[in-house]
Formats: structure tokens, C-alpha cells, sequence
């Protein structure tokens, strides 16, 4: 079977977009007003009761959120691609 050789730089911008997008709607929650709702409910579905207060929108912090977690996205999605590459030349993997 052949092993399929992925670009890193697109597996990174695909894993970055990804991680920005999340983000993204979680700051539309957050400024609807459904976003505290949504935490609890999802931490009732881990069986975790901790106390998470969900603060006020801010668009300032909503911009950086978005770029930050597009960078750490775009990180881990490289750093994929390399790992995933490295292991298709493997002979064992």
C-alpha cells in the first residue's frame, strides 16, 4: 500500500483554520449570551461540576483568541504533517 505524503504547510493552514473556526463560534456564543449555558451543559456531559463563570465579550480579546488559536493550530498540524511523513518512511509503521 502506498503512503500518502502530506504537505505540511496545507495540513498546517487546515489545522490552524480549523482551530480558529471553533473559536470563532465560541465567541458568537459567548456574545449571544448562550455561551455559560453551553460550558455547563458541557461540563455536566464529563461528570465535572467546577465552577466556570463565562465573562462579559470583548472584541479585542475575540481577535486575539482567533489568531492565537490558529497559530497553536497551525503548530500542531505541522508538526502532524512532519510526524505522519516521518512515519510513512518508517519500515515497521
Amino acid at each position: 500500500m502506498a503512503h500518502i505524503v502530506l504537505e505540511e504547510k496545507k495540513v498546517a493552514l487546515a489545522f490552524g483554520c480549523f482551530a480558529a473556526v471553533i473559536h470563532f463560534v465560541w465567541s458568537i456564543f459567548v456574545a449571544a449570551g448562550v455561551a455559560q449555558g453551553f460550558a455547563n451543559w458541557l461540563m455536566g456531559l464529563h461528570m465535572v461540576s467546577v465552577p466556570v463563570t463565562i465573562g462579559a465579550f470583548n472584541w479585542l480579546t475575540m481577535i486575539l483568541l482567533i489568531i492565537v488559536t490558529f497559530i497553536i493550530g497551525a503548530i500542531f498540524g505541522f508538526v502532524f504533517a512532519k510526524v505522519w511523513n516521518w512515519a510513512g518512511k518508517q519500515k515497521y509503521f
